[in-house]
């Protein structure tokens, strides 16, 4: 007896293993990103500056005066919002001195000047931000309404479609984010806002968040590769 997918035995799915790698490769991401956090957040500027003050003189420095600095809650929820042009510097950064919270406000100022100036891929990623929210809610429905209405190529290939744009989103997410890292470095080094030592510092730091970008695509490429083998141009078997 063939399973609803018409390809594998009940209870026998071996693509379950394409979805398990990515769960294991987003987890290690998170603990990376949490245990260089946390060492981090435990070596103090020298120079005294908090985040929210380092993020203000990055900011100014590249000619940003329209971009305010707010205090969000929760832990590392720190973001640039391209709409309302805020910077929104979370419980664990907002007055912290450390080396962590200032390589962290300083990525997201990386966002504010890639905004600024019109960063292209900063600039797609913004656009299709509504379409990649609706494909990702509306991607499995579709492909399970496929299914049932007697294996609907037609539907089941519109959902992988969907999905696909959520694969697009997490790669032009890559370069967004590599590229504010780098902006990060190159103004807390050339300002002169840490130590040579605490710049090398700050990179670990986001270098390990870089790594959960990488594992969000990672796991996202997966998941349409999981799709492609369930439901790619097959068909149920009677």
């Amino acid at each position: 007896m063939l399973s609803g997918f018409g390809m594998y035995p009940y209870f026998f799915d071996p693509t379950y293993i394409l979805i398990l790698a990515g769960i294991v490769v987003s987890l290690l991401a998170q603990a990376k990103v949490k245990s260089s956090f946390a060492k981090y957040s435990a070596v103090y500027s020298r120079r005294g500056m908090n985040a929210a003050e380092v993020a203000e003189a990055i900011l100014h420095a590249n000619g940003i005066y329209d971009v305010g600095i707010e205090h969000v809650s929760g832990n590392l929820t720190d973001h640039y919002d391209p709409k309302s042009r805020v910077l929104r510097l979370s419980d664990s950064t907002f007055r912290s001195t450390s080396v962590a919270a200032i390589g962290v406000a300083a990525h997201e100022c990386g966002h504010a000047i890639q905004h600024a100036n019109s960063y292209i891929p900063l600039t797609i990623r913004t656009t299709i931000v509504p379409i990649v929210n609706i494909g990702s809610t509306i991607s499995w429905p579709l492909i399970l309404i496929g299914v049932l209405f007697s294996w609907n190529q037609t539907l089941i290939n519109l959902g992988i479609i969907m999905f696909l744009g959520v694969v697009l989103f997490q790669l032009i997410t890559l370069p967004v984010e590599f590229n504010a890292s780098n902006r990060a470095i190159a103004a807390l080094s050339g300002q002169n806002l840490l130590y040579e030592d605490e710049v090398t510092q700050a990179k670990k730091v986001l270098s390990a968040a870089a790594l959960t970008y990488v594992a969000a695509a990672a796991s996202s490429i997966l998941q349409l590769l999981r799709l492609l083998i369930l439901f790619g141009g097959r068909r149920r078997n009677d």
